[in-house]
């Protein structure tokens, strides 16, 4: 199993950052032991006292592929599920200042929460809005055509690359938005 994240895929969210809107898909991969099933309970890990979560777009790879055309794209997409991205914040801010990597900031065991699977297919991609609620209150909202780069550019960009095998491939596609 692979799980390949997007980094700033939302306008909003990269300017919430204070950083550039990319050029190109910016990936990085989480391990399968970041994965935290629908159902398992999220416990804050002790090495970190600020950390921040993001509500994403989750779709399941079901087919192997490598150069997946994006005419093909969706005969490789099984299933598609919320998710939520951890972020140990303060890690990563004090790699970040070192010039290190800050992949375990983002890629620590139970980083990676994906709720319910449900099928999904090109058309009810594209409607997809989705909120968050933190004790009641909306903390975040989004729709899939936010996105920057759309699904069928992440899997191609991915795939030229990285060769999707396996029984599964995630790719949490789009980033937040933030209620003020």
């Amino acid at each position: 199993m692979k799980i390949f994240c997007i980094g700033r895929n939302y306008a909003k969210h990269a300017k919430e950052m204070n950083s550039p809107i990319p050029s190109q898909p910016m990936v990085f991969m989480k391990p399968p032991t970041a994965l935290l099933p629908y159902g398992q309970s999220f416990y804050h890990p002790d090495f970190s006292d600020n950390v921040h979560f993001e509500l994403e777009v989750v779709v399941k790879i079901k087919e192997q592929g490598k150069r997946i055309a994006a005419s093909n794209v969706w005969g490789h997409i099984g299933e598609v599920s919320l998710g939520i991205d951890f972020t140990a914040r303060d890690l990563q801010a004090k790699l970040k200042e070192k010039g290190h990597p800050w992949e375990i900031a983002k890629s620590f065991d139970y980083s990676a929460a994906i709720g319910k699977w449900k099928p999904v297919n090109k058309a009810s991609f594209s409607q997809i809005q989705f909120e968050l609620k933190k004790n009641g209150e909306q903390v975040q909202i989004g729709e899939t055509t936010d996105m920057i780069f759309d699904i069928e550019a992440l899997v191609t960009y991915i795939s030229i690359v990285l060769h999707f095998r396996g029984v599964i491939s995630f790719i949490l596609a789009l980033q937040k938005v933030s209620v003020q």
